[in-house]
């Protein structure tokens, strides 16, 4: 038994919105329901539903910049910059930009369906 595990094959989350998720560690690739992190590019002009999770999320931007939504107010994040984003906020999050947002992204809990409340 080792006390490590090296992801050499993330889990790629099906989207139809041109977003690519690439899940390293949570529920769909370890199990693992006390945290998920994965990496993820949004394309030029993508926007997903509000959402009110019932995790805290943190977002770490690696190129480009995203727009996050926090209960109203108008958040801009840009590379080398990041975001937590506190369990039970009402959030969404975007690209309304020209290039795509490279980024990775920490839920703590883990991420899923179940517990990220998205609005119709």
């Amino acid at each position: 038994m080792t006390n490590y595990f090296k992801q050499t094959a993330p889990f790629i989350v099906p989207t139809t919105d041109n977003k690519l998720i690439e899940e390293h560690f949570g529920l769909a690739t370890t199990k693992n329901e006390n945290f998920s992190i994965a990496h993820m590019i949004a394309p030029p002009n993508w926007s997903e539903p509000y959402q009110n999770p019932t995790f805290d999320e943190v977002t770490m931007m690696v190129k480009g910049k995203k727009v996050i939504e926090v209960d109203g107010e108008r958040i801009e994040v840009s590379a080398g910059e990041s975001l937590l984003v506190k369990k039970g906020a009402r959030v969404r999050y975007s690209n309304p930009f020209d290039q795509e947002a490279e980024y990775w992204s920490m839920c703590i809990p883990a991420f899923s369906m179940d517990n990220v409340n998205r609005e119709s």
